[in-house]
């Protein structure tokens, strides 16, 4: 029998294709065994999902420096991981164009401009895989100071960045469904929460991975998050403007509601 990944010549008591890694396939897909093959990839305490997931809370710069320095099988690569944590993602959003009735989109009771925000809600969710990406660029830029003793270049920077987001995400992604079950009316007061919790994270990894110490550190991490609350409004002040060229809104939108 041959590999029907390289086609490499197999035993036929090889579990594994000695030259690529590969699963050897006997069985035709059923019901049981796929379920059985998901379970395993994803749920296996000796995946590299699991390992990664739980690593990435104890100990962040072994998962996301391992990788940048050439470990790449024992833990899941940051394409993968992003790629679980955008999927988890989607399904957020579906559940939450099911819930979107119940949303009370006026978080501070304001009484204001509720019609622009329920449609840069709808905007949001249409594109909310890119919007999650291009904030990682935008913690790569940030990160530079954090890093300069350790020389990262913007790639690696992203990669680090990569991991943190895919992992806040995906972290989040349980508590998320639960609110949207149950007190769906309190999902964007959750939002809150949710992004101090980024911040959180993201700090905490920044400590882990950077060499700074003390006031140094310090320092540093209040640049990363200045510069980065700069380019977050830049960013986000273009949504609107975007909105308003593609005809998603008008200056009508921004009116408050009548009483």
């Amino acid at each position: 029998m041959t590999c029907k990944n390289c086609d490499t010549r197999l035993r036929t008591d090889f579990l594994y294709c000695p030259a690529c890694g590969g699963k050897v396939i006997r069985n035709r897909i059923t019901v049981k065994n796929l379920w059985t093959d998901v379970l395993e990839r994803y749920f296996n305490l000796d995946n590299t999902f699991v390992n990664t997931f739980v690593h990435l809370f104890s100990k962040p710069e072994v998962v996301i420096e391992g990788y940048l320095q050439g470990l790449r099988r024992k833990y899941l690569n940051p394409i993968s991981y992003l790629g679980i944590a955008l999927t988890l993602s989607g399904l957020i959003v579906f559940m939450m164009a099911k819930s979107i009735d119940f949303m009370q989109f006026d978080a501070f009771d304001t009484k204001t401009q509720t019609v622009f925000q329920e449609k840069l809600m709808g905007f949001i969710m249409d594109y909310q895989a890119l919007i999650f990406i291009i904030y990682i660029p935008l913690m790569a830029i940030s990160g530079w100071l954090c890093f300069d003793k350790k020389g990262y270049n913007f790639a690696e920077r992203t990669i680090i960045f990569m991991y943190v987001l895919a992992h806040y995400s995906i972290f989040l992604f349980l508590p998320s469904v639960l609110v949207l079950l149950f007190i769906p009316e309190y999902y964007i007061h959750f939002s809150f929460i949710g992004s101090l919790a980024m911040v959180v994270y993201a700090t905490y990894a920044v400590i882990r991975i950077s060499d700074s110490e003390g006031v140094a550190l310090v320092a540093r991490l209040l640049l990363f998050y200045m510069i980065l609350f700069m380019l977050y409004i830049l960013t986000s002040t273009l949504i609107p403007f975007i909105m308003i060229l593609t005809g998603v809104i008008n200056l009508q939108d921004f009116a408050p509601p009548p009483k």
